[in-house]
Order: C-alpha cells, then structure tokens, then sequence
C-alpha cells in the first residue's frame, strides 16, 4: 500500500496545492492521500495563523474533489509545535507496511536539511519532491546533495505550478483586493464569510488615500510582504506599515486626522507626509510600535541606522512593480540578494535625481546615504581581504 503524507499550515490552501495533490496521487500510484494541517508549524512559532478549525474546513473543501485524498486532524489535536518526525511515526505505526512518501516543495526541500531528526523521518517515509519548473540539471544537483548527506535518493513528482503563496492570499484579503484565481473553488466564499485574514485599520487607512495612491499602496504591501519571512520579519506588522505608509499623502493640512500635528522643522513638502503618517497611525488608528511608527517615519528620506523594517518600507516603496526608471530592474534583482547594498544603491539614486531636479536635500537622506555607503565599502574591503 501505498501513502502520500501532505502537510503543511494550509494557511489558506492554494490552488497549488491542490494540483501538486493530484499530481502526486497520479506520479507515485498512490493507494491514499493523507492532508495533514500543522497545529503550529515549529518554523512559524510566534506567528498567527488562521483557526485551527477553519485551516481543517478550508482543506476539507479544496481537497474534496481529490481522488483518494483525506484530512487528517493529527497534529492539531496533538497541540503545540507540529514535527514531521512524530507524524510520520505517527501513520508509520496506523498503517504497518505501507510505503509512506512525505510530500514537499522545493520551496521547503532545501529547509529539510535542517529539520528536526531528517534521518528518523527518511527511515519511516520517502521524500517525494515536487518539481515545478526546476531543470533536469538542478534535480540532479539536488538529488547529490541528498545522497550525500542521507545516502538515499528522493523521488520526483513532474509538476510546472505557478508561483502562488497563501502569504499572497491573505495579504490581498487584507487589502481588499481580489483572490478568486489563487484560490481552489468554495474557498473564498469560506474565507469572506468567517472573516478570516481581516485587519480592518488597513481598510480604512486606504480609504483615506486617493484611488491612485491607495493602488501604489497595496502593490508596496504586496511586495514588502513578499520579502518579510526571509527577512525574519512579522507579517502583520509589515503589513500595517507598508500599505498605511502614504496613509496621510492625500490629507489636507487641516483635516481632522492631523489635528495636534507638529511637524519637525524645515522639512521639505514632498518628506511631510511620512511625519503626518505616523502621527494618524498612532492618533487615529492606535498604533504603539515604534518599529511601525518609525517605518513610516523615514520611508521617503530614509535615515542612518534604519531597521529592517525601516529598510523594507523604503525599498518597497521605491521598487514597486509600477515603478519605472533607469536601472529599476537590476536595483529590484539587488534586493532579492543584499537589502543593504540594495538600500545604498537606491539611496544614490534618489540624490542624482534630487541633483538634477535641483531640488534642496533633506539632511536625513544624505545622512542614510553616507551610513549605507561606507557598509558598503566596508563589505567590498572585507570581501577583498579574504581572497
């Protein structure tokens, strides 16, 4: 008998995930298709995530046309942090003799190495791993490295998905926009009547903003929250501070939501509104945390010192998708490999056109650029060094 074990915290389930189902139930002849929702993920500890009980229903619907697929409430019943090794041990001893094969993407193969106890989950389960678009050269790199830590191959499962993340979902029910196409059928109807992924401020906030700005707003957010787990950082707090960061560009000086608003001194029009902004986070919409506060303090001028937060408000609003200027597209490959460097180059791109512009320079921007310009030299120096 053969048995697929899929887990996952199907925070939601995507439409990606349905098809890499079916595919694996077909590629590897499998007897029975086991869905197993996380209780909580050891990777995403701290992090909040959708009910328990919703994450159950939402599978239930998107794998209900799965042949020979089931859900399995296993690990959320078995409360605390969920680890692949006590699951497999877990359908190891339910179902003795059965070949199990543990499901994964390559989004999470190279993340396997450093699972709990790897070894234990190989001796009960086969990995099986979904290829996508990988070529055949990097399978083949992939499967040596396997073997030479485990001294076993893995299987693969033929598979060209398209990029969908639940992170996408949920950030775009937050903002309001739609998901229909990300989703499996049933599931979003589910998702907007148990008002699940809301956080109301952010509605309201771009309310606030002209339909034009509000879209800038929402692509900053969807790209800031595309880079937040990598870069260690919180989803919602990127979430509340990449799509309110212009939440006061459109309001005027005498608007209700500015009263008691004292700005620093001499700061140019265009740098005001990132001062205003955090005044409404914090008197409008209650907002207390400074990293919040201070992301959409200094998004426009930047400042030295930033904190990643800082770094990806400033990045996101200036390399958003519906930005266009020279070098754009080598800045944006920049900030997929080094958020500094990234920062500093962006950084002296803003002072050439403020040169050209002729426009007066705030001293906070020349200062950022100053700091992020000698971390970069200094990168350069100590790379140099150790050729």
């Amino acid at each position: 008998m053969k048995i697929g074990i899929f887990g996952g915290s199907f925070d939601p389930v995507h439409k990606e995930h349905v098809r890499l189902a079916k595919e694996a139930v077909k590629g590897l002849s499998l007897d029975k298709l086991i869905v197993v929702p996380a209780g909580v993920p050891p990777h995403k500890q701290g992090k909040r995530l959708a009910p328990a009980k919703d994450r159950l229903a939402m599978c239930r619907i998107a794998f209900s046309d799965v042949e020979k697929a089931e859900i399995s409430d296993f690990e959320i019943a078995q409360g605390g942090a969920s680890y692949t090794c006590l699951t497999c041990e877990h359908f190891a001893r339910l179902y003795p003799g059965a070949q199990l094969f543990l499901l994964v993407g390559t989004d999470m193969f190279w993340d396997f190495f450093h699972w709990k106890n790897p070894e234990e989950i190989l001796s009960r389960a086969r990995l099986a791993v979904c290829r996508r678009a990988e070529s055949v050269e990097n399978i083949a790199r992939q499967q040596k490295a396997f073997f030479l830590r485990f001294a076993r191959m893995f299987e693969v499962i033929p598979y060209n998905g398209e990029a969908v993340s639940s992170t996408e979902i949920r950030v775009r029910s937050v903002l309001g926009m739609d998901y229909a196409d990300l989703v499996p059928p049933g599931l979003g109807d589910y998702i907007r009547g148990h008002g699940l992924y809301r956080l109301p401020p952010v509605l309201q906030g771009l309310a606030m903003e002209k339909p034009k700005r509000a879209e800038h707003s929402r692509r900053v957010c969807l790209l800031a929250t595309q880079h937040a787990a990598r870069l260690g950082l919180d989803e919602e707090k990127t979430l509340i501070a990449s799509a309110l960061h212009d939440v006061a560009k459109n309001l005027a000086p005498d608007d209700e939501h500015l009263r008691g608003f004292e700005p620093p001194a001499a700061v140019p029009p265009p740098v005001l509104h990132q001062y205003a902004g955090a005044y409404v986070l914090e008197h409008t919409f209650s907002v207390r945390d400074e990293d919040i506060l201070n992301a959409v303090r200094y998004h426009t001028s930047g400042r030295a010192g930033m904190s990643t937060l800082e770094k990806l408000v400033y990045l996101s609003d200036m390399l958003e998708e519906g930005r266009s200027f020279p070098h754009i597209g080598a800045l944006r490959a920049l900030f997929e490999e080094d958020i500094d460097e990234c920062l500093y180059r962006c950084l002296a791109y803003q002072i050439q056109y403020l040169h050209e512009k002729q426009t007066g320079m705030y001293p906070l921007t020349l200062q950022a650029y100053e700091y992020y310009k000698k971390i970069s030299e200094e990168k350069k120096g100590a790379k140099g060094r150790s050729l």
